[in-house]
């Protein structure tokens, strides 16, 4: 449920409407919008009446019902406003939403030596990119395939981070590791295995750093959005939204299926950003580039692009990952689309 209050409304009487609805077991959630003050309310509101919460402040617009199951989430929670997720790196803050320019994050699939991953970072910072990625811990299909450094190799992107000034974004697997994560990292990636791991989700939910979401491979729309409420309803209200791709019935040329129906879909039912990731979607790098394309057209908020220095030698993915001079390409590639619907910042200089 939330209570929209009118133009104009006294701080005093927003704050009273808060403390009442505390008093009747319910949370009260502040959402500050352009002209008015929301007041989301989470808790058991089915017995009560919009028609006769209305009646308790004259400053109230009007009550209604959030009729999703995901009410955080939900794009009626927040009365149709978009989030702005702010991300501090080392050089400046990076805002991921629909009211700002695409966000490139890109990086390696792992993080496999210093030098390798400090080079990526510089390459594709002098690209445009904004994050960093790369695992430091690997969930793999098979036990015997490269799992990540772990613990050493936060350390390195910690290095990639005070070389380039890049924010860093890394998977947690275990809620163990979380604590150290969350040292170095600025935003704090659940993979597609772990979207339904509940207990890690309330965990990554109760720290304070951005959360990026992928979409479990074979999960609808609605259990993504439930996931992205677990976050929420833990505390933690700056969740991005991640589409990598589904598993459907044709593997022969694709890693996976990337649902770029999601971007209009989602922005019919959810007020959070959305991240586009083609390298995960196709699996395949010769498809990256008309995949990214096609994602900003489509309005994505941001774009996760794996890059390798040598994809041939790469330990993990490197069938999907681009070299820097091909994401350097793209990149302007992509700004002509971008500046094309709205979406994009300066030219950058492309790489000698």
């Amino acid at each position: 449920m939330i209570i929209v209050m009118k133009v104009g409304s006294p701080q005093e009487e927003i704050d009273r409407i808060s403390e009442e609805m505390c008093g009747r077991g319910l949370t009260p959630e502040k959402i500050v919008g352009k002209h008015k003050v929301v007041i989301g309310l989470v808790g058991e509101t089915a017995a009560l009446d919009p028609l006769q919460m209305q009646e308790i402040s004259p400053w109230i617009e009007q009550v209604l019902r959030v009729e999703q199951p995901f009410k955080r989430a939900s794009l009626e929670f927040r009365h149709g406003q978009p989030t702005d997720v702010a991300i501090e790196t080392p050089d400046r803050a990076v805002h991921i939403g629909q009211n700002h320019p695409v966000v490139t994050i890109a990086g390696p699939c792992s993080v496999e030596n210093e030098e390798m991953i400090v080079a990526t970072a510089q390459y594709v910072k002098a690209s445009g990119a904004k994050l960093l990625r790369g695992g430091a811990y690997k969930p793999r299909t098979s036990p015997y395939a490269f799992q990540g450094h772990g613990e050493s190799a936060l350390g390195l992107l910690a290095a990639a981070r005070e070389a380039t000034g890049l924010g860093i974004i890394t998977e947690v697997m275990d809620a163990e590791d979380l604590d150290k994560i969350v040292e170095v990292a600025d935003v704090v990636q659940v993979g597609a295995r772990n979207m339904q791991n509940f207990s890690l989700l309330k965990k990554v939910g109760a720290q304070p750093k951005p959360v990026f979401l992928k979409r479990g491979m074979s999960a609808t729309i609605e259990e993504w959005l439930m996931a992205a409420e677990y976050i929420m309803a833990a505390g933690n209200p700056n969740v991005i939204l991640c589409e990598r791709g589904i598993r459907t019935f044709d593997r022969q040329y694709a890693r996976n299926t990337l649902d770029l129906s999601v971007i209009p879909v989602l922005r019919s039912l959810t007020h959070l950003p959305i991240a586009i990731d083609p390298s995960h979607g196709t699996g395949r790098a010769e498809y990256v580039p008309s995949m990214a394309m096609a994602a900003i057209a489509a309005g994505a908020d941001s774009l996760m692009i794996e890059v390798h220095p040598n994809p041939a030698k790469a330990l993990s993915d490197g069938p999907q990952s681009l070299t820097p001079q091909r994401f350097d390409r793209l990149m302007q590639e992509l700004s002509v689309i971008g500046r094309a619907v709205g979406r994009w910042q300066p030219p950058v200089v492309a790489l000698t």
